[in-house]
């Protein structure tokens, strides 16, 4: 399955240096990292509620499209082009 996710550059330069030292692909060492990350059991911690500020509004933003995540997130954080 192919997805888009939102990667630390330093993180990713790491996974990539380790990838082309073991001879695997990146996507192998991701994977990897992540079965290991899931494998381990949960630290116990309770999780804090949060409370997510709510707006009023008749309508979207013009030009959001709720359905272009990659969109949505650039215009979140105002990078879009």
């Amino acid at each position: 399955m192919r997805t888009t996710v939102k990667i630390d550059d330093r993180l990713l330069a790491e996974a990539k240096s380790r990838a082309a030292r073991s001879g695997r692909t990146l996507n192998a060492v991701i994977e990897d990292a992540l079965r290991a990350a899931l494998a381990t059991p949960g630290r116990g911690r309770r999780r804090e509620i949060v409370e997510l500020p709510t707006f009023r509004g008749s309508h979207l933003m013009r030009g959001v499209d709720l359905d272009d995540s990659a969109a949505l997130l650039d215009r979140m954080e105002g990078t879009e082009a």
